[in-house]
């Protein structure tokens, strides 16, 4: 047990430390590594905590087909320091104290949620994690199924990166 505890310490400072990366690499596309390699280390909690679907689903969406869509994105756009605009000192400011409210009201959330009595857990010996049992709650017919929800997603997701490839696209100056 002391294994298991020691590797989710692990994870999560792999977690934590690649997110932070994410945030405050300068190079995009250290970015998205660093994003890829966080998005793993959440996969590896889901593995973790004996979800194996939840894991290899977060993989493959994930790690796989989001991060080549913000890759593309931001080859695309093709970002370069010199462009960019500087943020003045108010705007930095601005968003340090937000982010320290919003860092401040999650650990308040946290330690009251540590301090409530969870429910007995109570076994009732049906399958909940089987991927059969899931595909027929999203994608059942029935009253609750998903699967209108599940393709309007997608179409969404292709809208996005149609845009994205559009927006990106340089227009040609007339002579």
């Amino acid at each position: 047990m002391d294994n298991l505890l020691i590797l989710f310490y692990v994870l999560s400072a792999v977690t934590l430390g690649t997110a932070l990366l994410t945030i405050i690499s300068k190079n995009p596309i250290h970015s998205a590594i660093y994003l890829v390699i966080c998005f793993f280390s959440i996969a590896a909690h889901y593995f973790l905590f004996n979800a194996q679907f939840l894991g290899i689903v977060h993989i493959i969406v994930y790690a796989g087909a989001i991060m080549v869509l913000f890759l593309f994105t931001i080859m695309l756009m093709n970002l370069n320091k010199e462009d960019e605009p500087h943020k003045p000192l108010v705007t930095k400011m601005a968003a340090t104290v937000s982010a320290c409210l919003v860092g401040l009201v999650l650990v308040a959330a946290f330690v009251r949620a540590q301090q409530t009595v969870a429910p007995e857990y109570v076994v009732s010996g049906e399958d909940y994690q089987s991927i059969k049992k899931l595909g027929q709650v999203l994608l059942s017919d029935q009253e609750g199924g998903f699967m209108v929800p599940f393709e309007f997603a997608s179409i969404l997701l292709l809208v996005a990166m149609i845009g994205a490839v559009l927006l990106s696209k340089k227009e040609k100056q007339m002579d």
